[in-house]
């Protein structure tokens, strides 16, 4: 049976996904399928009306931190906005078919196709089938291949607006070509939120600095957010498979009773930023279980909030206790 995806329906919300290739395939290797995914990213986000935050694609999975904003902006969008963003994700003949739909002279033309449209926006699920299909049409077109190229339903955690949260998952995210030993800082892979950030590209900047709660100051934010990479002015080449702490460095303190720096934790294998099902604070993990889940859930997940161990992680909690060890030599 599947476990109800947590979603929030009353207000702006921020969810890390997690999407992986059929049979873990590594269909994503190359430089093209890549750079087609990443394209689609940002056009069917400024399609859909959410946030991207940052993002990093893998040769077999995509990683996304995304915010989507609250079901009550849906209303306000005007009809030219819909046009504008119709424009995104459709050829010039379609684009033009919808924008020539909501401006009909007739009121009840003009509300079905823009209720055509805002049906599909605003939504987390609905983003990610909207990108997963027009991804993998795209993928089996230029590759002859028939199927599915997805495994299964994508993964989602809600995590708590603010910045200690935000930051962490996103540094998590960033770094997943460092753990994987691709290279020693992730703003040199092309395919991640931080690289394109660095390259210049406004909305990754924009995403980058909204972690820290500013639509601005890129200047100010990166230096902070490099630190969370990195550690206090750490940028030394990676150690054996990427990580700047070997996973095996990491169970021998973790046997020992010890705990390792953030910034190290960050860049090996954590399971709670993909298992964790909610990521906060205490307060606003507990309040997820409360107003999110049924009954049958919350029974399920008893002990409530867990605190995150393992490193100093800020009084950063989960909802779902993990399944297996948090630390490992896959890059997750």
């Amino acid at each position: 049976m599947r476990t109800r995806r947590i979603k929030v329906t009353d207000a702006s919300a921020v969810y890390h996904c997690i999407s992986r290739i059929v049979g873990a395939e590594f269909l994503l290797e190359g430089e093209r399928e890549k750079e087609v995914l990443r394209n689609q990213i940002w056009k069917v986000a400024d399609f859909c009306g959410v946030e991207i935050l940052t993002y990093c694609i893998m040769s077999n999975h995509v990683h996304l931190l995304i915010r989507v904003p609250p079901p009550s902006s849906l209303a306000r969008i005007p009809n030219s906005e819909l046009s504008r963003r119709v424009k995104r994700i459709y050829a010039p003949e379609k684009a033009a078919a919808f924008a020539e739909g909501l401006s009909s002279s007739e009121a009840d033309e003009r509300e079905r196709f823009r209720s055509q449209l805002v049906t599909r926006m605003g939504d987390l699920s609905q983003f990610m089938k909207e990108l997963k299909q027009r991804f993998s049409i795209w993928y089996n077109r230029n590759h002859g291949r028939l199927g599915t190229l997805w495994a299964e339903r994508f993964k989602s955690v809600l995590i708590e607006d603010e910045s200690m949260a935000l930051s962490t998952v996103a540094a998590y995210i960033d770094l997943n070509p460092v753990r994987a030993g691709l290279v020693s800082d992730p703003a040199d892979y092309r395919y991640c939120g931080y690289a394109e950030a660095m390259g210049g590209h406004s909305l990754a900047r924009r995403g980058i600095a909204s972690l820290f709660g500013h639509r601005g100051a890129w200047a100010s934010n990166v230096s902070i957010y490099r630190i969370v990479l990195f550690g206090k002015g750490q940028s030394s080449p990676a150690s054996g498979q990427g990580a700047s702490v070997s996973p095996g460095k990491v169970a021998q303190v973790m046997s020992e009773g010890g705990k390792v720096s953030r910034e190290e934790a960050l860049r090996c294998r954590i399971r709670y930023f993909s298992d964790g099902a909610v990521l906060g604070s205490k307060e606003f993990v507990q309040k997820c279980l409360e107003s999110t889940m049924p009954p049958a859930n919350r029974q399920r997940a008893r002990a409530g909030p867990r605190e995150l161990k393992g490193s100093d992680w800020s009084g950063l909690n989960c909802l779902r206790g993990l399944r297996s060890q948090v630390f490992g030599s896959a890059p997750q």
